[in-house]
């Protein structure tokens, strides 16, 4: 462990007072992902801000019935939160999917929007990684990568993005609010926040140097809403994605579909919001059929690398039993998928 300063922030002024002009600083919520990132060298920051006393742990509903959590919130209690239970399902599936439950007890709402990939050329000091290093090369390309990106890849990077939760997030149409830049408080929506690599890798998300996360913002779930988040992993036990999907479902009184929020996890740099899978589907009925074309048609993009092309097919099978089961769920026409999924 390399030596480093250490402050307490009181306010969130001081926060960003601290951080600023300190491009190696660092803030420290929960600890979860930066503290072991510390100790493989991988993080050396000059500075950590310990931003756990600041009044940013409130879960609070808003006027319009949407909803406010506090950046500090914990992964277990927004999980496990009544309003988000009923009304954002797939939010609460994705975080008890996404760590064991001494994790979810520390684990902070802006921490696991920040945490970085689980590349394993990333993790290990001795291999070379743009991400961790630019202009050291890509390792995983032609080495291990069948865990990696099979989407919005670049030929500087081929990691993934380990959240289960933001992924959730993308798909809800939430937005982040971030403070501490020259222009002020500002909010970002969910779907825009992570970046692909291109050939900036280093670049996580479009947080500006010093800006601190402080809550995210939920919408108010339409009427007869119904959502979820199904993950697939190599075991039973608390592992990160190879594929997951996070569907928000509305439809009209005639069936057809008036709402759909489809992210993909596991698959890009980013967590994937299925654009072209939802223009398809939008006021369309969703039968067997067109939900096939839609996850079809989103997918048709993806550029597998040498050992992980499984992943598109693990994606199309989550995405297709995902959207069958709202379908149902919302009180649609049954609709027959057309495999089985691969789970």
């Amino acid at each position: 462990m390399k030596p480093f300063a250490y402050v307490r922030a009181t306010s969130l002024q001081e926060a960003v007072d601290a951080h600023a002009g300190r491009p190696d600083a660092r803030y420290l919520g929960g600890g979860t992902n930066l503290v072991d990132l510390m100790k493989h060298g991988v993080e050396t920051p000059t500075t950590l801000i310990d931003i756990t006393r600041l009044p940013l742990r409130g879960i609070e509903e808003l006027p319009e019935g949407g909803l406010r959590v506090g950046a500090g919130v914990p992964n277990s209690d927004l999980a496990a939160h009544p309003l988000v239970r009923t009304r954002y399902p797939a939010l609460s599936e994705a975080l008890l999917a996404g760590a064991s439950g001494q994790l979810r007890n520390v684990a902070t709402t802006g921490g696991n929007l920040l945490q970085r990939t689980r590349c394993p050329y990333f993790q290990d000091v001795s291999k070379p990684c743009n991400k961790r290093e630019p202009g050291t090369g890509c390792g995983a390309r032609d080495g291990v990568h069948r865990d990696l990106a099979v989407l919005g890849h670049s030929e500087h990077c081929v990691a993934t993005h380990p959240s289960d939760m933001a992924v959730a997030l993308a798909a809800l149409d939430a937005n982040i609010e971030l403070y501490g830049g020259e222009d002020g408080p500002r909010s970002v929506a969910a779907t825009a926040f992570h970046r692909l690599p291109g050939d900036r890798p280093e670049r996580d998300t479009v947080i500006r140097p010093g800006e601190l996360v402080t809550g995210v913002v939920l919408p108010p779930p339409g009427a007869g809403a119904v959502s979820l988040y199904r993950k697939a992993r190599d075991r039973a036990s608390y592992a990160f994605a190879l594929a997951s999907v996070a569907a928000v479902l509305e439809l009209a009184d005639d069936g057809r579909v008036r709402r759909l929020g489809l992210a993909f996890g596991g698959l890009a740099h980013r967590p994937w919001r299925a654009g072209r899978a939802e223009e398809l589907l939008v006021g369309a009925r969703p039968t067997g059929e067109a939900v096939r074309r839609a996850v079809d048609a989103e997918l048709a993009g993806a550029r597998p690398l040498r050992d992980n092309a499984f992943k598109v097919d693990l994606a199309r099978n989550l995405a297709r039993d995902a959207l069958t089961r709202l379908v149902r769920a919302a009180g649609g026409p049954p609709v027959a998928p057309t495999e089985r999924p691969a789970v």
